[in-house]
């Protein structure tokens, strides 16, 4: 009876947990796999040109660095180490997305890299997708060299000097960077599973500069995806944060003394003008009707008999 009681009291626990779990892998499908689908079907083959762009880029520094000689101007042009003054690392940073890192398999890499850039650029865009990648690349290489001028110690976070002649992650970087700021802003913990976690798992079992540099991508990945969407709440925290002045009292310049003007000569006197006249207006006849003469009274006189004439 109790293993019974304990079966009844898991099974409604169980239910939910499988209806979040297939709601959660059924949006993560929509979300990474039919949005792209469709957006590609509508944009065709232009919606994929940075995916092509980045792997024909790394296919032809791969082939290039078979040979000595373009060997040494692929690492003139994208190889980044900390060593190298800083302003030479920022100039060969955009070209060092290209530059596949010698230690591993190309075509798996280019596998990646397609699979990222196409996703990113179907799902964000070609200019957002630009901007994750070089800025989690950045960051990499930026906290890498903080970290070596840092030294060891300080609880594992610094690098010995040495790391600092090796060559930079090439565009493992952006991949792990595009791939977990798609799974934060498309809420996919399958693929921030498989790409975070994979990297976490690296760092703590090859405790290299290559492992630091894709965690620091990770975590600034996560930070670009968590600010997704919230430029204007921003804006409105900065600016609640900035000082604000009370208005005051309004401070006006004294105004200069005007100069005294000159007494002006007397004038002569003018003549008395006429009064103007009236304007005459006409007199218009007014049709009158005379009064009826009475036979009594006629001009003041009495009238007289015929007697009298």
């Amino acid at each position: 009876m109790t293993a019974e009681r304990h079966l009844d009291r898991l099974r409604p626990a169980a239910a939910r947990l499988a209806r979040f779990t297939g709601r959660t892998l059924r949006g993560e499908w929509h979300a990474i796999v039919v949005d792209p689908v469709r957006q590609f079907a509508r944009r065709g083959l232009s919606g994929l040109l940075l995916a092509f762009v980045a792997a024909f880029g790394v296919i032809f520094f791969h082939d290039i660095a078979q040979h000595p000689t373009g060997a040494m101007w692929v690492t003139r042009l994208g190889g980044v180490k900390a060593d190298l003054p800083l302003w030479l690392s920022l100039l060969r940073t955009p070209v060092s997305l290209y530059v596949p890192a010698l230690d591993l398999p190309v075509w798996a890499g280019i596998t990646q890299l397609f699979l990222a850039f196409a996703l990113a650029e179907l799902t964000l865009g070609r200019s957002r997708t630009l901007a994750i990648a070089y800025a989690t690349t950045l960051a990499g290489t930026l906290v890498a060299r903080l970290m070596i001028a840092i030294g060891p110690g300080w609880s594992g976070l610094g690098l010995p000097a040495a790391c600092g002649q090796v060559l930079d992650t090439g565009p493992s970087a952006a991949v792990v960077g595009l791939f977990t700021y798609l799974s934060v802003i498309r809420r996919a913990p399958v693929v921030f599973t498989l790409t975070g976690g994979s990297m976490v798992w690296e760092s703590i079992a090859v405790p290299n500069l290559a492992g630091r540099e894709h965690l620091i991508a990770v975590g600034s990945a996560v930070v670009l995806g968590l600010l997704h969407g919230r430029r204007a709440r921003l804006r409105a925290l900065g600016r609640s944060l900035l000082p604000t002045r009370a208005p005051g009292p309004s401070r006006t310049a004294p105004t200069a003394p005007t100069a005294p003007t000159a007494p002006t000569a007397p004038t002569a006197p003018t003549a008395p003008t006429a009064p103007k006249a009236s304007p005459v207006l006409p007199v218009t006849a007014s049709a009158t009707v005379p009064a009826p003469v009475s036979p009594h009274s006629t001009s003041g006189r009495t009238p007289m008999t015929s007697l009298e004439r």
